[in-house]
């Protein structure tokens, strides 16, 4: 016996391909129903944050009247918020400088 009489005709293994190519993409869709949760919550809060920029007076509203009816809490506040916003910028320098020694492949 040959080895050609073993192979299946090539219309035959295109229709073999195609029906595992759609059995795949339904296997990942079922798998992928698991991170729906999560990634409408991710969504939720990016719309949130494109909202707050578009939108700055209303958290600096909020600010502003804390520090009114609430002054030392509010200095609380900024000193942290000041300490997160260097620790962001760091971060965000440190990841670029990383970023930027990787070699790229093309």
């Amino acid at each position: 016996m040959n080895g050609s009489a073993l192979q299946s005709p090539p219309r035959l293994r295109l229709e073999q391909l195609l029906i595992r190519s759609t059995a795949l993409r339904l296997q990942l869709a079922q798998q992928a129903q698991v991170l729906a949760g999560p990634l409408t919550i991710a969504d939720s809060l990016c719309n949130g944050l494109h909202w707050l920029r578009r939108h700055p007076e209303w958290p600096l509203g909020g600010l502003a009247l804390l520090a009114l009816l609430r002054p030392r809490r509010a200095w609380r506040w900024a000193s942290r918020v000041w300490w997160g916003w260097r620790l962001w910028r760091r971060g965000s320098r440190w990841l670029a400088a990383a970023r930027d020694r990787v070699p790229t492949r093309r």
